[in-house]
């Protein structure tokens, strides 16, 4: 598996790249916005690994332009660790956020564990059942997707959990802390207003399958819930 790093510091770069190679993964480098996202159109990577703070455009800037054509994972590598650029992150479709400084070692686990959870790229052998047949969710736990009415829904990791989450109680009220303790449980320094920021996308992603209806209630004051 080859990994992208994109920043415009080498010796980050060089220490990311060492430690990645020390797992097995091979590592590819970057200093600017616009060289990664031609590398990106042309090659398929495994996972970015994305500074914000690029000389010639921001990393979030990278990544809009990333998630128009790929999926693939990405953590957003930034010296800002406030809560808002962890939002726009998160909103963006990033898989996780390192502040800086890191440790080497932590930011590999980090990479294993998304690698691991990270949606197969090749489409399945066996085709989905026909729209009309088919239930209006499939949650496939082997292969970590989601399918509405038949349909693939494009997922991020936390997007994907959240929805199976949900889809596992169906009618049952969940708040935001549960939601938290199930979800993002091994995430760090993570907000509950990550929550609401992810209904939002998911929303937004059941909206072409279902133009009729919104699946998902908001229960104000105690959380949400699915009626699938």
């Amino acid at each position: 598996m080859e990994i992208l790093i994109v920043d415009d510091e080498p010796a980050i770069a060089d220490t990311l790249a060492y430690a990645l190679k020390t797992e097995g993964y091979a590592a590819d480098w970057c200093g600017l916005g616009r060289e990664a996202i031609t590398r990106l159109e042309q090659r398929a990577y495994a996972l970015v690994i994305l500074d914000v703070g690029l000389p010639d455009m921001s990393g979030f800037d990278v990544c809009r332009q990333l998630r128009r054509h790929s999926e693939v994972p990405v953590i957003f590598l930034t010296a800002r660790a406030e809560e808002v650029d962890r939002i726009v992150g998160l909103e963006l479709g990033a898989d996780d956020y390192v502040a800086k400084p890191f440790s080497p070692r932590e930011m590999v686990s980090r990479v294993r564990a998304i690698l691991r959870r990270a949606r197969p790229a090749a489409p399945p052998p066996a085709e989905p059942p026909p729209p009309a047949a088919a239930p209006l969710f499939q949650v496939d736990r082997e292969g970590l997707r989601i399918a509405c009415r038949g349909q693939w829904l494009t997922l991020t990791r936390y997007e994907y959990l959240l929805l199976a989450c949900l889809l596992e109680r169906p009618g049952r009220v969940m708040s935001r802390a549960t939601l938290m303790d199930l979800v993002w449980r091994d995430a760090e320094e993570t907000e509950e207003r990550t929550v609401d920021t992810h209904i939002k996308t998911l929303r937004a992603k059941l909206r072409p399958c279902l133009p009729e209806r919104d699946p998902i209630t908001t229960h104000r004051g105690l959380g949400y819930s699915i009626d699938p």
